[in-house]
């Protein structure tokens, strides 16, 4: 006992220092100087937290064509999405696109990042012959151009002979390129291949032997920094057109500093609310879940740090949802040790137990959801994968803070003699309701809810022109530039400025994006489409109310494309389908993956009748607000199954019948789905309260969605999965019969 003793106060004292090292790491940093990383201070933030620059570039075909504009756009994004995946890119005019990037520009030169991203230009690779005419002014044919480039990557080869390493740069080739460059090399065996960007050449390797297979390695490049610069010219030349720098700016956030500070406030007093509930009514256990919470938090500032994740309104999201699954899981964990003190058991066997029998459930639960978060990670782009990969860190450090940290924590102060049954109190026998008996008039309910939704597509075409309310980011719109007279801030801008915008061109209220251009008295303002009668108005106003020295008005197209929106979509479709298999595999049941993706159609629909309804700005808070939904309902749904997968095999079917085991499991869980989506729902409620207008709408669709999810992990998915059980036991009796 005393040696039980003496390693529980070695363990807490380990932790205690482990513990006070990461908030020193996140406080001051590991390293010196540039090298020092890990303080939540210099987390990177995105456009619409941060600000970054602008870069407008001019096509230089003036015969170019909408689908090659289209393509250069899409390319030119995935390319920006390379230096950092929340950059944007939208066509300004007829001939130019314009590129934005989130850059702290109190620690970076913003020359230095427009340095690093080059210009777009002319990408071309000759053989000896066509060099020279190319050299001496003469006309030449160039054997591929930039758009027979597919990718370009740096690498290390290690030789298998001397084990010295070898800088390259992997190309591989589109089709029509590959061809080309078979034919090149064949005929040009021992002599070099010139490439040369932007009239210079930037590499000549020597063929070795003809490459046929649509790959080629450049080799014996002296350094890593050499090769990864070459990757990047070569896959910046692989863009269909042309382009040429027109101007570049440093641009201010377009939420503005107030909407971060507000949201880390609204965020430290939502956690500190949650704790406090946690504690009055987990007691013990939910003091130690609190302090798991905290290393939680310190763990994920100093990961999204040295990760280099770029920090967005839909990344909080991610972390808001992640921070509500390491409540869900102590919650599912103190729930089954209260479960088995209510059975009599003592502290240190009900806390083994606890553990044990929600293990299956956390981990079930999360790894559905991590799997979305991989698809969309791999698959989507710019906001998707902002989402994803805050989501993704949070879950994997939730389960670590839930599974190590509590646990040990709370077996230590148990070998400590902290086992007074009254510090964790003993749950009752749950009251056994008729939840599946209420399913066809829920079903009902639901099915009237969201075919509100759809009904009111038709009716906003007709009233207002689309069927939902689509923001920039998806409609494009008109860029407007204004000089002032002063330097106006944001505050200053919202409160003063606006109101002028929204009554002279009759937008809609709430609509207009803000940026503000550092070092000038220019601001940006970007509404929707304006006609020519609109921009007059709007040039009037702003003379009349304010001093104002130069107005420019440009159309825009989306930062959202339909390449964007067609991979979002498919990543969605695809992380369902493997969270269906999942569940399936795992469940032993096609009928519970059905039932679970169902669900998770449900919620996703209900929200979506939100914003029909209600007529919400569609943009990249939609769908950042989906995703949410997506990782939050099958988390809840997961927990139900979990206790219908345990009461199948401890009730008797013949006996009870499936009704009374999923009516069971319901109950039993009933306590957690109230509890987990009360403690999201004040997350978020303290953030809709204390943040700034520009993101109210998010967070109360995200507290509709919360709402929802905890209706559907009640009243739809275990029943949904009744009925088809039902449903198959039916038509299993018919194949016996006949």
């Amino acid at each position: 006992m005393k040696k039980a003793k003496r390693n529980a106060i070695l363990t807490l004292i380990i932790f205690v220092l482990l513990t006070a090292g990461a908030v020193y790491a996140v406080v001051y940093g590991i390293g010196e100087g540039d090298a020092r990383s890990g303080r939540a201070k210099d987390i990177t933030l995105g456009l619409d937290l941060q600000g970054g620059v602008s870069i407008t570039y001019q096509i230089m075909d003036p015969d170019a064509t909408s689908e090659q504009i289209a393509a250069t756009k899409d390319k030119l994004q995935r390319r920006v999405d390379h230096y950092s995946p929340d950059g944007e890119v939208y066509r300004e005019g007829d001939d130019r696109l314009t590129v934005e990037i989130p850059v702290d520009t109190s620690k970076y030169d913003p020359n230095e990042i427009l340095e690093e991203l080059g210009k777009p230009g002319k990408l071309e690779f000759m053989d000896e012959t066509n060099y020279q005419l190319w050299a001496s002014g003469e006309d030449y044919e160039p054997v591929l151009t930039g758009s027979d480039i597919k990718d370009a990557q740096a690498g290390i080869r290690t030789d298998d002979t001397t084990g010295q390493n070898d800088n390259e740069v992997q190309l591989q080739f589109t089709d029509e390129g590959a061809q080309k460059f078979a034919v090149a090399t064949s005929a040009n065996v021992g002599k070099p291949i010139y490439i040369i960007f932007d009239d210079e050449v930037v590499s000549y390797p020597t063929v070795q032997t003809a490459i046929t297979d649509g790959n080629a390695v450049i080799n014996s490049i002296g350094t890593y920094e050499e090769a990864e610069n070459l990757a990047s010219t070569i896959k910046i030349g692989a863009l269909p057109l042309e382009l040429s720098e027109l101007r570049s700016q440093v641009l201010g956030a377009k939420l503005g500093n107030e909407a971060v500070a507000t949201s880390l406030k609204a965020g430290a007093i939502g956690i500190i609310l949650v704790c406090l509930i946690m504690i009055i009514f987990y007691r013990f256990p939910g003091f130690i879940s609190s302090i798991a919470l905290f290393v939680y938090i310190v763990l994920e500032m100093f990961l999204i740090n040295v990760l280099k994740i770029t920090l967005t309104l839909p990344g909080i999201a991610g972390i808001i949802l992640s921070i509500g699954m390491a409540v869900d899981a102590n919650v599912i964990i103190f729930t089954r040790i209260r479960e088995e003190i209510g059975d009599g058991k003592t502290v240190k066997i009900a806390v083994k137990a606890g553990f044990s029998k929600a293990l299956s459930a956390i981990l079930d639960g999360n790894i559905t959801t991590v799997i979305a978060g991989v698809v969309l990670l791999v698959m989507g782009s710019g906001t998707v994968k902002g989402f994803a990969r805050t989501l993704i860190l949070g879950i994997i450090l939730s389960m670590f803070t839930a599974l190590v940290i509590t646990r040990l924590l709370l077996n230590s102060f148990v070998a400590l003699g902290v086992i007074n049954k009254k510090l964790y109190g003993a749950a009752k026998k749950p009251k056994v309701a008729g939840y599946s008996k209420a399913f066809k008039y829920c079903a009902t309910a639901s099915v009237i809810v969201i075919l509100a939704g759809i009904i009111f597509l038709p009716i906003n075409k007709a009233n207002k022109g689309t069927t939902m309310n689509f923001s920039l980011e998806f409609m494009g719109g008109t860029s407007t530039s204004v000089t002032f007279d002063k330097a106006y801030t944001l505050q200053e801008t919202e409160a003063d400025i606006i109101p002028v915008i929204e009554e002279a061109t009759g937008v809609n209220p709430g609509t207009v994006q803000i940026q503000i251009v550092d070092n000038s008295n220019q601001i940006v303002f970007k509404t929707a489409e304006l006609n020519q009668t609109q921009r007059e108005a709007l040039s009037d106003a702003l003379n009349e109310k304010f001093t104002v020295t130069e107005i420019n008005s440009e159309n825009i197209s989306s930062t959202i494309s339909s390449e964007m929106q067609r991979d979002a979509i498919i990543a969605i479709i695809i992380s369902s389908i493997l969270m269906l298999i999942y569940i399936a595999i795992r469940f032993s049941d096609v009928r519970f993956g059905t039932s679970a993706v169902l669900a998770l159609i449900h919620d996703v629909m209900f929200v979506f009748m939100v914003y029909s309804v209600a007529w919400l700005s569609v943009g990249s808070t939609f769908i950042a607000c989906m995703l949410t939904i997506l990782g939050y309902s099958i988390n809840a749904t997961i927990i139900v199954f979990d206790r219908i997968r345990e009461n199948l095999r401890l009730m008797s079917v013949d006996r009870d019948g499936y009704d009374k085991i999923v009516d069971t499991s319901i109950s039993q869980t009933l306590t957690r789905n109230i509890f987990t989506s009360l403690t999201t729902f004040i997350m978020v409620l303290v953030l809709y309260i204390m943040g700034v207008s520009s993101i109210k709408e998010f967070t109360l669709t995200l507290m509709a969605g919360i709402i929802c999810g905890a209706y559907s992990s009640v009243c739809i998915s275990g029943p949904l999965w009744l009925t088809l059980k039902k449903i198959g036991k039916k038509k299993e009796k018919a194949k016996a019969k006949a």
